[in-house]
């Protein structure tokens, strides 16, 4: 097997964009075997090494989807860290039994993400939220770059081609077409006929007293309740809870296993119980 990758940061190209790229394509690309054996480590141990290196040799593959994305206007350092997610989550679910190569696997876990990264970000106002208004957002986009505005014949040809009505192709030809413009934009002094925008018109009422008093009264019911709710627990389900959100540094679900003598799995169904048990309690106080 090839020599020990070393430490990369997965999750984010961080400052210097170009040094990480650089990093990334240095780090040895996995052979069909090497591969199988990481992953099926992996699978049968969830040894968290073995999935480091099936995931720093396939951060070359992340760079190069994420590329094609560029033509949104998105930071490229973003849309890789989005990438790199869907290449953990496939790592975690990938069936070495099944005789793929994990790139192969990866590829839609990668594009899903930046993909919804994108679709949160592109505009304030979403402009898809189906998954047919995705599938089209996509297409269309990249069929405009060469087409400029649509035909009607056009417009019915990708319709049918996507298994869409045509006026949902105008309308999001129209949400493509659209300009954002800043909710809070700074004024223009220079300007007297100049829009100002609408954060401008809004009312402050950071300071209202009224307002502080209300925002002060909830904090006390909300924490009440939650220091009741952590009363009502067993002493293994509060301190589970207190160690995984209210400690610093805050316990992993494989700490706590451990400590435990049972599975991190476990560990998680307490914790989920716990939560609920909680916001029952949050509720029945509102």
């Amino acid at each position: 097997m090839s020599t020990a990758i070393q430490p990369v940061d997965i999750l984010s190209p961080g400052g210097d964009l170009n040094a990480y790229i650089q990093g990334v394509y240095s780090i040895p690309v996995l052979t069909a075997a090497e591969e199988r054996v990481l992953a099926t480590d992996y699978a049968a141990t969830e040894n968290l090494d073995a999935a480091r290196q099936l995931i720093l040799a396939h951060l070359r593959f992340v760079v190069h989807i994420a590329r094609s994305y560029s033509g949104y206007g998105l930071p490229l350092g973003d849309l890789i860290q989005e990438g790199n997610v869907g290449l953990m989550k496939a790592v975690k679910r990938f069936d070495p039994a099944r005789e793929v190569r994990l790139v192969s696997f990866a590829v839609h876990w990668i594009k899903a993400e930046i993909h919804e990264f994108i679709l949160r970000n592109w505009r304030i106002v979403r402009v898809a939220t189906t998954k047919a208004q995705r599938k089209l957002f996509f297409n269309l986009r990249s069929r405009k770059k060469s087409l400029g505005w649509l035909s009607h014949k056009e417009a019915e040809a990708i319709a049918e081609d996507l298994g869409v009505e045509v006026e949902q192709v105008v309308q999001m030809e129209g949400r493509l077409a659209a300009h954002d413009s800043a909710f809070d934009a700074p004024l223009e002094a220079d300007d007297d006929e100049a829009i100002s925008a609408p954060v401008h018109y809004l009312e402050d009422q950071r300071n209202d007293p009224a307002q502080l008093l209300e925002e002060a009264d909830w904090r006390n019911v909300y924490e009440q309740g939650l220091a009741r709710g952590l009363d009502s627990l067993d002493a293994r389900s509060r301190n589970i809870l207190q160690r995984r959100w209210l400690a610093e540094p805050k316990a992993t679900l494989h700490d706590l296993a451990a400590e435990y003598g049972v599975s991190a799995e476990r560990i998680r169904q307490i914790e989920q119980n716990a939560m609920r048990k909680i916001r029952r309690l949050l509720e029945d106080a509102d």
